[in-house]
């Protein structure tokens, strides 16, 4: 077969293989994670006919390929691509997909289909599952199947627009294998990203004429900012206001930690009730029973969201801002250039970092863990965060002073996505220091892929905190019913096992210890696994989320007068 030349242009002769590697390839992108299969044959030919311009990572369940995609895209802020066949292949991506639309990630999902004639009759093919299509609607915002060759380059261009238009979800395109096979004349064209959705003037100027007329304004800032990219723009907004920035769990680094005006969920509920006007941009604006973040009887919201559905019930803002965080935080900021300067905020704000810090001071040993985390890793380090204790805690007490350095599952909670995810920020970012850390339950879902890690010489480092449980789900049975099912584990040394992949391990039984073998790992810019042996924590949900009753005294009042509307 002949090879592609990547200077060619415009209408050729191209199986639909070549096609679709040509067309990822034009429009940037550079690494495709997925496993091969009999679907993807000619697909997965059309890569190789590309002598290395894009590189095809192959992990060891597809359920990886996807977190892999879904880490890369939001660890770099550009497309991640994964494939696979259909059927269980598709089904093994969608928890992956699932955790990307959860979190607003730019991942481009190329699923294999079973021969055209035969889709939708249901005749037992080999990997055919009823309705595959409706099933990744489920987990997509937009999908195309494309049903010739040359249809193809047009399919993968309009999916990349969707990725880039209003939120940014998983998109998805089917293609069956007699299209790889099949030649046709395509045109392969290039593509660019297209223009963010802008504000309505009208809005923007009804926005600015709100907060600037607030005595307290808060800013809630969500996922959708580091979706955006719209880091300066928040900054810039909130500085000119003088609004603390509340960051949900998924907006971490939105603006730096160290930043005086920053607060995580926690130091929400501290300003929030006595805000009288509340923006909020890039958010759900619901907390994890659905519950607004402000109420708009007692406090002035306007929203900035790219969906209309994310201004509708249970929300009620006085001024909804339809387009991207980015163009319009922009525009808020240039409208808002001329008001008069504010005192700084820092003496309130203060006061509510250092109640927060109260807090979680008693969650321990957490907090230790989380503060050597921190210790070891620099600035420009990722941590890819799970749901494990340490995690948790991690969440509003890990300090994130540069963008896109802390992923998360968000909303989704998806137990083990960490190792995984951390494998596809590794090969997105391979001059950086990638960590992952899991419990022994979540890394146990991903274990298969230290192969992958060790094939393609990643510099990524497995944090596992053991205590041979599902240790959340136990401690909320014992707490519940007074006794426990199904939380118990039988692991194997994961030392011996990481060794036995060739990898680099150490067990470290100290917050000081894990710092250390931490420096040493990520100075000699090695892969390598730390098992951290760990015993039952305490429980910080009453500090994660506020539905949940504590004992711990109310948060501090940051202008020393009730809150709005009482």
């Amino acid at each position: 077969m002949q090879h592609i030349h990547l200077e060619n242009d415009k209408l050729m002769t191209l199986t639909g293989g070549q096609a679709l590697a040509r067309q990822l390839s034009r429009a940037g992108i550079t690494h495709v994670f997925g496993v091969p299969g009999v679907q993807l044959d000619w697909a997965v030919d059309g890569l190789a006919s590309l002598d290395g311009a894009i590189q095809y990572v192959v992990p060891r369940h597809e359920q990886a390929a996807a977190y892999m995609a879904d880490g890369y895209a939001r660890s770099t802020g550009r497309v991640g691509a994964c494939m696979v066949v259909p059927g269980p292949g598709v089904l093994n991506a969608a928890a992956g997909l699932a955790t990307a639309y959860a979190c607003c990630s730019r991942v481009l999902l190329v699923a294999g289909q079973i021969q055209s004639s035969l889709i939708g009759r249901n005749l037992g093919m080999l990997h055919e599952v009823r309705d595959q299509s409706r099933i990744i609607s489920s987990f997509t915002k937009w999908q195309a199947l494309a049903w010739r060759a040359e249809d193809i380059p047009q399919a993968v261009r309009d999916a990349l627009d969707q990725l880039h238009l209003n939120t940014p979800r998983p998109v998805a395109v089917e293609i069956p294998p007699d299209v790889l096979k099949a030649e046709a004349q395509c045109e392969i064209r290039a593509w660019s990203v297209p223009q963010d959705q802008a504000p309505e003037s009208r809005d923007i100027t009804a926005a600015a004429s709100l907060l600037a007329g607030a005595r307290f304004p808060v800013i809630v800032a969500g996922g959708g900012v580091l979706a955006a990219g719209a880091f300066a723009e928040l900054q810039r907004v909130a500085e000119k206001l003088q609004a603390p920035v509340v960051m949900t769990e998924e907006a971490n680094g939105a603006i730096p930690s160290r930043h005086p005006l920053a607060l995580t969920a926690l130091g929400g509920r501290a300003v929030l009730p006595h805000a009288d006007a509340v923006l909020g941009v890039g958010t759900r604006f619901v907390d994890s029973l659905g519950v607004p973040l402000a109420d708009a009887r007692k406090t002035r919201i306007v929203l900035i969201n790219t969906e209309e559905s994310d201004f509708g019930n249970p929300r009620d803002a006085e001024v909804k801002l339809r387009c991207d965080a980015r163009a319009g935080l922009a525009a808020l900021g240039d409208e808002l250039a001329s008001i008069p300067a504010r005192a700084p905020r820092k003496s309130e704000v203060g006061r509510v970092r250092a109640w927060c810090e109260r807090q979680m001071a008693g969650i321990q040993p957490q907090l230790s863990w989380v503060r050597a985390l921190r210790t070891a890793i620099p600035e420009n380090g990722i941590l890819v965060n799970e749901l494990t204790q340490v995690g948790y805690v991690a969440n509003m007490t890990y300090p994130v002073d540069t963008p896109r350095t802390f992923i998360t599952p968000g909303y989704q909670g998806t137990l083990g996505y960490g190792w995984p995810a951390a494998l596809g920020v590794a090969v997105g970012n391979p001059d950086r220091p990638v960590v992952s850390i899991a419990g022994d339950g979540g890394f146990g879902w991903g274990i298969q892929e230290l192969a992958t890690a060790k094939r393609y010489g990643l510099h990524a480092i497995a944090v596992v905190f053991n205590d041979s449980a599902f240790g959340n789900v136990k401690r909320m049975q014992r707490n519940l019913f007074g006794r426990t099912l199904g939380t118990d584990l039988v692991n194997p040394d994961f030392v011996k096992l990481a060794g036995a992949f060739g990898i680099d391990a150490v067990r470290a039984g100290t917050p000081e210890a894990l710092a250390g073998a931490l420096r040493e790992a990520i100075a000699g810019k090695r892969l390598a696994l730390i098992e951290v042996p760990v015993g039952e924590m305490p429980s910080a949900w009453h500090l994660l989320r506020a539905h949940y009753k504590s004992k711990e005294p109310p948060p501090p009042n940051p202008l020393g007068e009730p809150p709005v509307g009482s």
